[in-house]
């Protein structure tokens, strides 16, 4: 909104001088409309979450877009060789190998703290950036971090992105492997391992020069996750969160309760995005629940999962098992609260399915089926929906959220 400051009375005469003047004529100059509040140009704007899912088949390479609120299917394209999905909310990023594919999901909010704003508009291919798998995208209101497995980052300009192009702002070529970069306030958090050092996270500039190193070290840093509190990342000794008040950027370690297993450690966290509370697989011996409002870890003594994500606070934590039961626990105490038989080949195609959470549904792909199960996980994991996608569902992001 424009705002329009006073003239001080010394000048009063002149304004009214210039008044006099400008009314000699007629003013034939346009009304200027003010442009509401949370306008998107090219996209509508919708009083409730516009969640949609975008899935994958590996084998044929059809890409298609389902909207959760309309049941709409959209052709998104062909993408051959597809090995994982991931998405940053609004754009789904499809890694095939040497290269990724981005997809415009057309679905996305906007947190403006006190209200949000959501937005759909149509489905779109964007394009294509080098880069080999598995990737990870994370990304703020003016760029996006897209990792990969090589260790480096692609840094692209958001608003570019928004509006059908790519550009690459800056490439990042010293991330430690198996890490994220994450833009963070103004900045880009960048955790890093080099030889005979310990690992650690680094404050960069969005130009890539260096600002800071959080004090509170991460060796063998591997995943992350953004929340409210600040951004967490995994540690062989625990989780890192980083946070930053007036400028300042610090860490917080969060120590696993005891000893643990590089092979037991949380290598990937999962969530409700906007939650607190992230869900991990611990190896063969369960599932780590990390509560980060509380600075608590809870292992969850399952046995071996396929897949794992968390709810939030006072919800389960959901987790696959390789007999295709979906279980639910209380991501406090770990006690089982219930369980239902949902997928007869969990594991088609060799790739394990996924568990996509929302603020009142779960999202599961059944690739030999070629479904997707809606799952009420707050009605004793009851399977609201079966949505059909016209082909098989290997691969499966939300979005919108």
């Amino acid at each position: 909104m424009n705002h329009i400051r006073k003239k001080s009375v010394a000048f009063a005469g002149l304004s009214v001088a210039a008044v006099v003047l400008g009314g000699c004529g007629p003013d034939t100059s346009p009304p200027v409309e003010e442009v509401p509040h949370g306008y998107v140009e090219g996209a509508e704007e919708a009083a409730e979450a516009q969640s949609r899912l975008v899935v994958a088949d590996a084998q044929s390479g059809t890409v298609r877009v389902l909207d959760l609120i309309t049941g709409d299917v959209t052709e998104a394209g062909q993408v051959d060789g597809v090995e994982g999905v991931v998405g940053d909310g609004r754009f789904a990023y499809l890694a095939t190998g040497p290269s990724v594919r981005i997809v415009d999901s057309g679905s996305w909010m906007v947190d403006h703290g006190d209200h949000v704003h959501y937005y759909r508009a149509a489905v779109r291919e964007v394009g294509t950036i080098p880069g080999t798998g598995p990737v990870r995208a994370y990304r703020d209101p003016a760029v996006v971090a897209v990792s990969f497995g090589d260790g480096t980052a692609s840094l692209l300009d958001r608003a570019e992105l928004e509006a059908g192009t790519i550009a690459e702002t800056g490439k990042i070529e010293d991330v430690a492997r198996g890490a994220a970069v994450l833009p963070f306030d103004g900045h880009v958090l960048v955790p890093v391992e080099q030889p005979g050092r310990v690992g650690a996270v680094q404050v960069r500039s969005r130009d890539g020069r260096p600002v800071t190193t959080i004090d509170q070290p991460c060796p063998g840093p591997a995943g992350a996750a953004v929340t409210r509190r600040g951004v967490v990342f995994g540690c062989a000794d625990g989780a890192l969160l980083v946070d930053s008040k007036a400028g300042r950027f610090s860490g917080e370690k969060i120590p696993y309760p005891r000893p643990v297993s590089e092979d037991e450690r949380a290598q990937e966290f999962d969530h409700r995005p906007g939650s607190d509370t992230l869900a991990a697989k611990a190896g063969a011996t369960g599932v780590w629940s990390l509560d980060v409002a509380h600075r608590k870890w809870t292992h969850i003594a399952t046995g071996p999962v396929l897949t794992a994500n968390a709810v939030g606070a006072g919800g389960p934590v959901l987790a696959l098992t390789p007999d295709g039961a979906l279980h639910a626990f209380d991501s406090e105490t770990g006690q089982e609260t219930a369980v239902v038989p949902l997928l007869s080949d969990p594991v088609a195609g060799g790739v394990a399915p996924t568990i996509e959470i929302d603020t009142s549904r779960a999202y599961i792909n059944d690739a030999a089926a070629g479904v997707v199960h809606e799952i009420d996980y707050n009605d004793a994991l009851r399977r609201a929906r079966t949505l059909e996608l016209g082909g098989p569902v290997t691969h499966l992001v939300e979005t919108g959220r």
